[in-house]
């Protein structure tokens, strides 16, 4: 019996994993892909971000980021994967922005049942191009510098995204640094997370001798820690929110504390709209746009925010001041 290849997809956040997760998901590549989720929070809202994210998808969200769980939270979900064999071909695994890729590639090799069913076929790790080179500034121990440095540090592939959002001459310099901390994973550029797949699965990259020659211990290394003053928050409000009233909120929100943002997303109920409203941000730069269409049920937006000096009440009452009159009534 063949083994499976597992592609592990990592990057800091905002990179833009979920969005290359949708491009993997609905291009013509002729392969059967199970993606495993991983988000850094106590509210899922990746799964819903997703297109067309039915059994396909399958969500760990604990409240923590994969590579500080348990192996045998991951380890479980391969075994029960094993018993719908049938059904995919490979397996794509999208770690938290905050995740280290080094317990997660361990995984595939500490097991001896893992290791005799799966492969671990390459880690590919996402940059945002726009926003790399001030986190890598940030050289704080065991801070956000040194996550970025670990994910690209790691790579078999290195996809440097959003490059339409920096100059030429800003590309060769964040280039130049990547090459200085990994200087021999195959480096891609790309736009909204579309490249050729052909690049990134069923490449064969990762090669565990040369992992074991450049660090005789990786096997045995401890889990990371996480920034300590990095943090995630998630509200959730009952009802609809007026479009103006929220729009008005997340500006100011962002323009007095985008700084101390480095991801928020939401999925928000609007007043007289039947489409869920979109919200994916880094820092000063933020996106809101209509997505699928709300299910049965009642509407609830939610919203998480990861980053520094996070107040939930506060941003819960920010939240709840944009409901409508009719959603209150």
């Amino acid at each position: 019996m063949t083994t499976i290849p597992v592609t592990v997809l990592t990057g800091f956040l905002g990179s833009g994993k979920t969005t290359l997760v949708n491009h993997i998901l609905t291009a013509h590549h002729g392969h059967r892909i199970a993606v495993i989720e991983n988000e850094f929070g106590e509210i899922p809202i990746d799964n819903d971000l997703v297109i067309g994210g039915d059994e396909k998808i399958i969500e760990m969200s604990n409240g923590c980021c994969l590579c500080c769980t348990a192996r045998t939270d991951l380890i479980d979900i391969l075994r029960s994967l094993l018993e719908r064999r049938e059904r995919f071909d490979r397996i794509l695994i999208e770690t938290s922005g905050m995740a280290d890729p080094n317990p997660v590639a361990q995984t595939f090799f500490v097991d001896d049942e893992i290791a005799r069913h799966f492969e671990l076929d390459a880690i590919v790790t996402l940059v945002d191009a726009k926003h790399v080179g001030g986190h890598l500034d940030e050289v704080a121990p065991d801070g956000v510098g040194g996550q970025v440095v670990d994910q690209i540090a790691f790579a078999d592939r290195i996809v440097v995204n959003k490059v339409d959002l920096v100059t030429p001459g800003e590309l060769r310099v964040v280039e130049q640094r990547l090459r200085g901390i990994n200087a021999t994973a195959e480096m891609m550029t790309s736009t909204h997370g579309r490249i050729e797949l052909s690049r990134i699965l069923g490449v064969g990259a990762f090669d565990l001798n040369r992992e074991l020659q450049n660090r005789p211990g990786w096997l045995d290394e401890p889990e990371h820690l996480h920034d300590p003053t990095l943090t995630s928050v998630g509200i959730e409000v009952d009802g609809e929110v007026d479009r103006a009233a929220f729009d008005d909120w997340l500006r100011r929100l962002v323009d007095g504390r985008g700084g101390d943002f480095y991801r928020f997303k939401g999925l928000i109920a609007v007043r007289d709209d039947d489409r869920r409203l979109v919200v994916q941000g880094i820092h000063q730069i933020y996106d809101v746009q209509p997505g699928a269409p709300w299910g049965s049920g009642p509407r609830r937006s939610r919203m998480v925010v990861i980053g520094r000096d996070l107040d939930k009440e506060e941003l819960t009452r920010g939240l709840s001041s944009c409901a409508s009159v009719r959603s209150l009534a």
